[in-house]
């Protein structure tokens, strides 16, 4: 997906030595970051990298232990901030208005906030879902929506506030692959349009390397890569290269659909047991998972196999 060029009208974001604890677990470790006026910056890692709480920091849902976040070289935390530039964020629930309409949940914030007159605020809201293909549900409820249009309106949501800056929480979690497509399309489109400044949390590497301008990876809390999605795809990191190329292999596949169905009649659960593999197969050393640690490796002969306590316990597991 080639995004192009945008007419530069977002900020620029600077993160200079962020940490951040909870109850004394450090999950961002000082973290050093500048984002470009107009960039899209994709933010990929692991679960528990601290992604979430990197953006939480941000948008000040949260007070900052240590470091500085500066908007245009302004600190986040000043009075005016909020009345000097427009910063919106797409939550991964959508954290959608249940007692509006989609159109007049899109055109909350500006009729909130007095920034047109009716008329205008109908125009702008009629443009937006058309642009972002969702003309039929303007006077449609939030339950009504499946989940990747309430995604999509979210996003249309913060295309009617015309945000400077715009940050997304896992905007394609949970959605099937054309779902996820056309977010990534409104992602692009929204800052071909005004330039937003756009940082994105997401594991999608398909968004990740369709619409970045550069991808940032993180780890354990700190930033263990980043680049343009040309430079990373040739890093030879191995865990931005874990990320890029994870998949399970056919082999891998047909392996776990290979596991054999055992029955374990009146077994109470406590301790390894032997059984016979069908069709002559080596014989199973079953061990219930919550007793695993204390079991070494299997004899001679036979394979190891952890199942869940429950089921050892006169039910069958596969």
């Amino acid at each position: 997906m080639n995004i192009g060029c945008p007419q530069q009208q977002g900020v620029s974001l600077s993160v200079r030595g962020l940490r951040k604890s909870y109850s004394g677990n450090e999950v961002l470790k000082g973290i050093d970051l500048d984002v470009a006026a107009a960039e899209i910056l994709v933010i990929v890692g692991p679960s528990g990298s601290g992604k979430s709480v990197f953006l939480r920091q941000i948008i000040g849902l949260e007070e900052l232990d240590t470091g500085n976040i500066l908007i245009e070289g302004q600190p986040i935390e000043s009075p005016d901030i909020t009345t000097r530039y427009r910063v919106a964020m797409v939550f991964q629930s959508g954290a959608l208005l249940t007692s509006m309409t989609v159109g007049e949940s899109v055109g909350f914030y500006l009729a909130q906030h007095g920034l047109k007159t009716p008329d205008e605020i109908a125009e702008t809201v009629a443009r937006d879902l058309e642009q972002a293909g969702l003309k039929s549900a303007e006077d449609k409820m939030p339950d009504e929506l499946s989940g990747g249009t309430r995604k999509r309106m979210a996003i249309a949501r913060a295309l009617a506030m015309e945000p400077q800056l715009i940050l997304y929480d896992e905007p394609t979690g949970g959605l099937d692959p054309v779902s996820s497509v056309n977010v990534a399309e409104d992602i692009a489109r929204l800052n071909r349009r005004i330039g937003a400044t756009s940082v994105v949390v997401s594991n999608d590497r398909e968004l990740a390397f369709g619409v970045a301008h550069r991808v940032v990876m993180l780890d354990e809390g700190c930033i263990v890569a980043i680049g343009t999605p040309e430079e990373m795809k040739a890093s030879p990191d191995a865990r931005v290269q874990q990320f890029i190329n994870a998949n399970i292999s056919r082999t891998q596949a047909s392996s776990i659909h290979a596991l054999p169905n055992v029955s374990i009649p009146g077994h109470d659960g406590k301790g390894p047991l032997e059984a016979a593999a069908p069709g002559g197969a080596e014989p199973l050393l079953i061990v219930p998972d919550s007793e695993e640690r204390h079991f070494g490796e299997a004899p001679a002969g036979h394979l190891r196999l952890a199942i869940p306590a429950a089921a050892a316990k006169g039910r069958k597991c596969s």
